[in-house]
């Protein structure tokens, strides 16, 4: 064990995490490397991840890259391994949108929130799962998708279209993969406080609105949705893979404001 109750289970495992400059990602390669791991951060950010390395120490490498880009994926990938020693464990987080209402969404941040929320996932997982395969030893990979992927948002159509194409795919991706002893699974954050969502929170009625749909009655922190992450990239999880694991505070089990409490 590590100072407190932090454990060291990742101990010299590589991980590779993208959107890793912050709010998840940060959150995830900050408990990597407290549980023992070297960890590959990338963002697209470079000076939020000089910020996050200069935290984090020499066990956490700053890679700058353009996830939605594949050869820029596929070198980074190759730097990882070659650099850190192979590939253990990938988180891909990075994610962002440009919402609209359908008819007057534009076609180019359709394209964007596509991008980067939905293809991005599969670049990464394509060649992440190749060097794990050449090295041919057991790999984990946890994608980071949202309650959207299941729950649809006025506005939000290319987020919510995105989400679930990352959740599906990563049940294709744990039916392939598993012959290569890769297992893929997906985190489905619900309200998360990350500077994605910082206008929301900063609007009094909308997080009134929110939290009147979360039994839990808060919304997550970064660190909150990490646990889970690292939880199904751990081998208290080896018998799990193609599994959606909803962090939500509950949410998905409402859907609607308490009519009953309005009324009263």
């Amino acid at each position: 064990m590590k100072d407190g109750n932090i454990s060291d289970r990742f101990q010299d495992k590589v991980a590779f995490v993208t959107g890793a400059g912050s709010g998840i990602g940060r959150a995830i390669a900050s408990r990597l490397v407290a549980e023992g791991a070297r960890v590959a951060g990338v963002d697209i950010n470079a000076d939020a991840l000089a910020n996050v390395a200069e935290l984090l120490g020499p066990n956490f490498v700053p890679m700058t890259a353009d996830v939605t880009d594949e050869r820029e994926v596929a070198e980074t990938v190759k730097t990882t391994a070659s650099e850190l020693g192979g590939m253990d464990l990938a988180f891909h987080v990075a994610g962002a949108a440009r919402n609209d209402r359908i008819v007057d969404l534009q076609e180019d941040d359709w394209n964007f929130t596509i991008d980067l929320v939905q293809k991005a996932v599969f670049l990464c997982t394509k060649h992440v799962a190749r060097v794990m395969r050449e090295h041919a030893w057991p790999g984990s990979i946890v994608n980071v998708a949202s309650v959207n992927s299941r729950m649809p948002m006025i506005g939000g159509s290319a987020y919510a279209t995105g989400k679930a194409g990352v959740e599906m795919f990563t049940r294709n991706a744990a039916l392939e993969l598993a012959e290569d002893a890769i297992r893929v699974n997906a985190v489905l954050p619900g309200l998360v406080d990350t500077p994605l969502v910082s206008s929301v929170l900063r609007d009094e009625s909308l997080v009134r609105a929110y939290l009147e749909r979360i039994p839990l009655g808060f919304p997550a922190t970064p660190e909150l949705i990490a646990g889970p992450c690292l939880y199904l990239a751990s081998e208290d999880a080896a018998y799990i893979t193609g599994a959606a694991l909803t962090v939500d505070g509950g949410w998905t089990t409402t859907g609607y404001p308490n009519f009953q409490r309005q009324s009263e």
